[in-house]
């Protein structure tokens, strides 16, 4: 027998959207939103040099340069101002997270609640700051040392760092408006929307390899089943749960007496969503983003770490490898689903696991099947980042169509599509309550009046 919810969500169609008003506005705001991030990255750092630049990217695009290009959807390719993209934030968010973590101070600042989030948030603000001014200080002198800057000195210099930390922050700023004020989650959607935009221009040289004789027909075609098959089981794994389940005794409040009742506690084997995969990437590019515009990256040290962390190498893919199974862990356990924390809410709602004791004893049971379900998960993670990356840079196939991207496409995809349907279910629900509140004024008005 399906739940009133399930009812309500089978019931969802365009009619229901239509009278939605303020999810409407939540989305027009989102799309406004990304359409200002998309136009960004059209707009150039001044004194860049357009011809050498484009050389450039056209020898880079099959290197790393690539995949700073995909994940900052094209700006970098052409030195816009979102050059830098959202990767400096998320690598200050990173830091911060490992530090609250380590240190006490920030771990109880994270307890105080709301009062506490805002500053973590300010600290790493401060953070993303730091980070985006060295990055576009290196960037600058690589621009130079590299011949691409038309006016090169101090005053490019200058120039570049203000707009590029300035088009960083700005687009942190884009991000948090779409988060409080739109739909999904905005660094996400941000990253998303950059993917997206550059697929169809990676697709037609995909096929324009094909018609030119350097890619067979097989292996277009291998490509796209590849592609297809991912998302397939991306989609699979990311609904797969592993449900706990969990029993409520009888209760009395009042005169009345309220049975116990059970349900289940769903866990995702996946709890930790895309950001594993965007951290790794992250931390990955952080030191190579200076060097690819830099002629220095012929020396001797520079050569050597570029030479093991190009895409493909095994030093590449084992850093990578490590860095998803432990932020898989990290994120979960801190942020997405602390043990802690929902042992203590089962305690105070007085449910329990049939078996288990409340309290310390339910959050090490739930450490451990937590634990068990992520080495599921972070593994399926990996292999979904690692194995189009192998494929990938065996068969010159574009970065759009490796593991991270596709796994970052579904699942903000079916995030957005989540929390869409999540605001129609609370419009209906709100539709309901005005209902039954006017039927309840109409019956009061119809009653005699007694005398």
């Amino acid at each position: 027998m399906a739940s009133a919810a399930e009812q309500m969500a089978a019931n969802l169609n365009w009619g229901v959207f239509g009278k939605a008003t303020e999810l409407r506005q939540r989305i027009l705001f989102t799309l406004g939103i990304l359409i200002v991030y998309r136009v960004g990255t059209y707009i150039p750092v001044p004194g860049i040099d357009a011809d050498a630049l484009r050389d450039f990217m056209d020898q880079a695009a099959a290197g790393l340069g690539g995949v700073l290009n995909m994940f900052t959807g094209g700006a970098i390719s052409r030195m816009g101002i979102f050059a830098l993209g959202i990767m400096p934030y998320i690598s200050a968010a990173i830091i911060v997270q490992l530090l609250t973590a380590m240190v006490p101070q920030l771990e109880q600042l994270k307890k105080e609640g709301e009062r506490g989030r805002k500053k973590i948030n300010q600290y790493t603000r401060y953070g993303t700051v730091f980070l985006s001014t060295f990055q576009a200080y290196g960037l600058a002198v690589s621009l130079e040392a590299g011949g691409l800057a038309t006016d090169p000195g101090w005053y490019f210099r200058a120039a570049t760092v203000i707009t590029l930390v300035g088009g960083t922050m700005f687009l942190m700023w884009l991000g948090e408006q779409i988060t409080a004020r739109g739909i999904g989650n905005g660094i996400s959607l941000i990253i998303f929307v950059g993917i997206i935009a550059e697929v169809p221009a990676a697709l037609a040289q995909f096929l324009a390899s094909g018609r030119s004789g350097a890619l067979s027909p097989a292996v277009i075609v291998g490509v796209i089943v590849m592609v297809v098959a991912v998302i397939g089981f991306v989609v699979f794994m990311e609904r797969s749960l592993r449900k706990i389940h969990i029993q409520y005794p009888r209760r009395q409040a009042g005169m009345k007496m309220y049975e116990g009742g059970s349900s289940h506690l769903p866990v995702k084997v996946n709890p930790a969503g895309v950001i594993p995969a965007i951290f790794a990437s992250s931390l990955l590019l952080l030191p190579v983003t200076v060097s690819t515009f830099s002629e220095a990256q012929s020396g001797p040290v520079m050569a050597t770490i570029l030479a093991y962390f190009g895409p493909g190498q095994p030093l590449y893919l084992g850093f990578f490898t490590v860095m998803i199974v432990f932020f898989t862990f990290f994120y979960t356990f801190n942020v997405s689903f602390k043990t802690e924390d929902v042992a203590e809410n089962l305690k105070n709602q007085n449910g329990f696991i049939p078996g288990i004791r409340p309290g310390k004893r339910t959050e090490e049971y739930l450490d451990y099947v937590v634990t068990r379900i992520l080495v599921l998960g972070s593994a399926y993670l990996a292999g979904v980042c690692l194995l189009p990356e192998v494929l990938r840079s065996q068969l010159a196939i574009p970065f759009y169509f490796g593991g991270t991207s596709v796994l970052i496409v579904v699942s903000v995809t079916m995030d957005t599509i989540q929390q869409v349907q999540s605001h129609l279910l609370a419009h209906q629900y709100e539709g309901l309550i005005e209902k039954s509140q006017l039927r309840g004024r109409r019956r009061r008005k119809r009653s005699p009046v007694r005398r």
